[in-house]
């Protein structure tokens, strides 16, 4: 999936496996830094003070952590992003009229990106926050892209991401994964019974192009005794294909 330099820069190498390790630990002290990536302490403080010296990092006493410069490149990619855009006003529609939690998605590099979430009253909260990766196989919104895409690059991301297990319900079989794309494609939307989280589920529908070309997907997401009968689920089914819709109408003709 991942396209490899032919003469990689071995600092530049170093310098992301450090900031990788604030991510994940949102701070962390030198030695700490240092063990995990088995770096030398002197090394990794060079690069430490080259990235607070260019405002990446920040030092609270003794420990590193990112800084909001990260933020707001992210924010600037967002708001390039027309689906963006184009969806936030109709997502945050849908998550005052469900009363539930509503999530934006794209895809880059075989997984989802969560692009915008909204919240209704009810709505629960989970790990989905702005940026946030996460696989395509074992949610609504990453199958309802999933689906959608050419069969090469279906076989492309299975092949680079495999089909790792969240919960006892996560599909884990290629044949199985692959029926279930056959039937997302076919009906135009997905569903997920506990799939990636416990107790919880959702519905999606992709955003796609004129010419077919998937851009993202829109999801309601909801604890399992919300969505315990089909009549709820399909009232949570037409939901999101109507805004997926919207949004599409968004994109073609602004």
């Amino acid at each position: 999936m991942n396209e490899r330099a032919r003469h990689p820069v071995k600092a530049l190498e170093k310098s992301v496996e450090i900031i990788e390790v604030l991510k994940d630990h949102r701070s962390a002290h030198l030695r700490e830094i240092a063990a995990e990536l088995d770096m030398n302490k002197s090394t990794v403080h060079n690069h430490l003070a080259t990235l607070r010296e260019q405002e990446y990092v920040i030092k609270d006493g003794e420990t590193y952590e990112l800084s909001l410069q990260f933020l707001n490149i992210g924010g600037v990619l967002r708001n390039e992003i027309d689906l963006f855009e184009a969806a936030k006003p109709e997502i945050d529609e849908l998550a005052a009229s469900s009363g539930e939690l509503v999530t934006l998605v794209t895809h880059e590099r075989g997984f989802g990106v969560v692009l915008y979430r909204a919240k209704g009253e009810n709505a629960v909260e989970l790990d989905t926050h702005i940026g946030a990766q996460v696989p395509l196989h074992n949610s609504a919104f990453g199958k309802a892209m999933l689906a959608y895409l050419p069969r090469e690059r279906i076989d492309a991301i299975l092949e680079a991401r495999g089909l790792p297990p969240e919960t006892p319900n996560t599909i884990t079989d290629e044949e199985e994964i692959r029926a279930e794309l056959d039937r997302i494609e076919e009906q135009g939307f997905a569903y997920d019974d506990e799939e990636r989280w416990r107790g919880l589920r959702c519905v999606a529908a992709p955003i796609r192009t004129e010419d077919g070309t998937v851009k993202g997907a829109v999801s309601i997401s909801t604890p399992k005794s919300r969505m315990a009968d089909d009549a709820t689920r399909e009232e949570h089914v037409d939901a999101v294909k109507n805004t997926a819709n919207l949004v599409e109408l968004s994109l073609t003709y602004s």
